[in-house]
């Protein structure tokens, strides 16, 4: 039952394993867990690289005109892949967002095959990592929906992560050099435990570490020559108390105080759990993975102490740009990882088919102590019992098994991880923005609420918006634009959206109100209308 490598597994091509691979990440990006666009970050990621193609557009923005991509070279790639190529933003990033997965499923793969897995039994726990899980309380995820710059960065961290299984630490410098250009905070646990292997052979490490230093030393001259930058980001200051309170109120996931009581059991459970895990399988491990392994679940669970500290009691204002509770993914990652190792090294069938219950379990739900549905308990019963009975056929049944749960979580276990926000009511709205309107216009969605449809129109219409909640999400980076986010905010939330507002947001350079079908405005004709939207000029034509 155990699946160790063999002389014939060995013999099989390299590009079959490739092809392999890649075949998951299609899956991870077509199927399950999926992927969205500009329903989550890349609404603010989208208007700010439009706006530094071209400055003329959603040039009276809030937004763009605080931009947060300082420190990153996202923003460069993806424009210079845009002009290279000439697709448009959408294909290019989620290209590279298949390309990242594909790069971050080989590094679960090295890290099976470090644990003595053969090609079959390798393949299989990388796709069962591949399905994902939502890190509850930081809110994140293995495997991020929309092509971020952390959700380019992080499966090259797993990948370097795999490298460093196998002692190949050229490979693990270059890839994480890569992930440090994309984003640098992502790769602060894999640097620690680099640091930690380094002590015992630092000439081994050294390559990973001139690696990092180069991709360090090329962000700075990039930040330096960094264009349209309004405000730099402040990183050795104390929050303001307004500061504070619109973090607290528009990023509660960094707070922690505002969530442990209802998630701290999860992660004991989790970690307690994964420790176990390594228990059964530390044997099979290199001395680097089993690194791995310990370090950084337990930089995870001391992540919420020491965000409580240097956040709700120091105040640091770097600690909500780091936001250091991310860290949390590697204590859901690592259990998955390991449980599906202790699973196919179990020696009777029983315990096996408990430890892929919990990795069947965990991509299907996001708090794991709330009651699930009976579709999804049978499904998760169901691949797990296929699963271990497939350990007693050939090897590469495991790996259709593996597979069949991309298919049979979303279909029989009826698991949707997003809403579909881009309604054809939407699109016509945006269509006629783009036709009949100024590009200079402001548009103002006064009844949105914290609903995001607003954030799909700036980015498709290419017009600038007064406020709204997604846009927000940069108040952790800017002190001046969370000032001025909150600013109007408050307005529009003691302003509302009457008969009365129109004049009010007119002096506020507001040209246009967009409001649900069901909010119409009596007595005042709308300049467009659609069986689910509603737009009012605040100026007569």
């Amino acid at each position: 039952m155990s699946f160790v490598a063999t002389p014939a597994a060995a013999l099989l091509p390299r590009l079959a394993t490739a092809m392999a691979i890649c075949a998951l990440a299609l899956l991870t990006f077509f199927q399950f867990p999926g992927r969205t666009w500009l329903q989550q970050d890349t609404q603010i990621y989208a208007p700010i690289l439009q706006h530094l193609r071209d400055p003329s557009v959603l040039d009276r923005d809030l937004l763009v005109q605080y931009p947060h991509v300082t420190y990153t070279l996202y923003d460069e790639l993806a424009l210079l892949l845009e002009k290279v190529t000439g697709a448009d933003l959408q294909h290019i990033l989620g290209t590279a967002q298949i390309v990242c997965r594909a790069i971050g499923i080989w590094g679960i793969y090295l890290m099976a095959t470090a644990a003595g897995l053969d090609l079959w039994g390798a393949l299989a726990a990388a796709a069962l990592f591949s399905l994902g899980a939502m890190i509850a309380g930081p809110s994140v995820l293995t495997f991020e929906y929309e092509p971020t710059p952390r959700a380019l960065a992080v499966p090259l961290i797993f990948c370097a992560l795999g490298f460093v299984s196998h002692r190949r630490y050229v490979a693990a410098g270059a890839v994480s050099a890569a992930a440090f250009l994309i984003h640098a905070p992502t790769t602060v646990p894999f640097g620690l435990v680099l640091l930690w292997l380094s002590r015992r052979d630092f000439r081994r490490t050294l390559p990973a570490w001139i690696a990092l230093l180069a991709s360090l030393v090329i962000l700075l001259i990039a930040a330096y020559a960094q264009p349209g930058v309004h405000q730099q980001q402040q990183f050795f200051t104390r929050l303001t108390p307004s500061q504070e309170a619109v973090q607290r109120m528009r990023t509660a996931y960094n707070w922690i105080s505002l969530w442990w009581s209802s998630l701290l059991p999860q992660y004991l459970f989790l970690y307690a759990l994964g420790c176990l895990a390594f228990a059964r399988v530390k044997n099979f491990l290199t001395p680097e993975l089993r690194s791995c392994a310990i370090i950084l679940p337990a930089m995870g669970m001391l992540s919420m102490p020491l965000s409580y500290l240097l956040l709700e009691q120091l105040k640091w204002s770097l600690t909500p740009q780091l936001q250091p509770m991310r860290v949390l993914l590697f204590v859901t990652a690592f259990a998955v990882i390991l449980a599906a190792l202790a699973a196919f090294r179990a020696k009777h069938l029983a315990e096996s088919l408990a430890w892929l219950l919990l990795v069947f379990y965990i991509p299907m739900r996001v708090q794991l102590f709330d009651p699930p549905s009976w579709r999804i308990v049978l499904t998760a019963t169901g691949l797990a019992a296929f699963t271990t009975a497939a350990l007693r056929l050939p090897r590469q049944a495991l790996l259709i098994a593996a597979v069949l749960a991309f298919f049979l979580i979303p279909g029989l276990g009826g698991v949707s991880n997003y809403p579909d926000l881009h309604t054809p009511q939407l699109a016509e709205l945006t269509t006629w923005a783009r036709a009949n309107t100024s590009r200079d216009a402001i548009f103002l969605f006064p009844d949105a609420g914290r609903r995001v449809h607003s954030g799909i129109f700036r980015a498709d219409a290419q017009r600038a918006l007064y406020v709204d909640w997604k846009g927000g999400g940069q108040v952790n980076y800017l002190k001046d634009f969370a000032d001025e986010w909150t600013r109007r905010w408050q307005i529009i939330n003691r302003t509302g959206y009457g008969t009365a507002s129109v004049p009010q947001y007119r002096r506020l350079g507001v040209d246009y109100l967009v409001l649900l079908r069901d909010h119409l405005l009596p007595g005042v004709q709308p300049v467009y209308l659609n069986t689910n939207y509603a737009v009012y000029r605040t100026e007569a034509e």
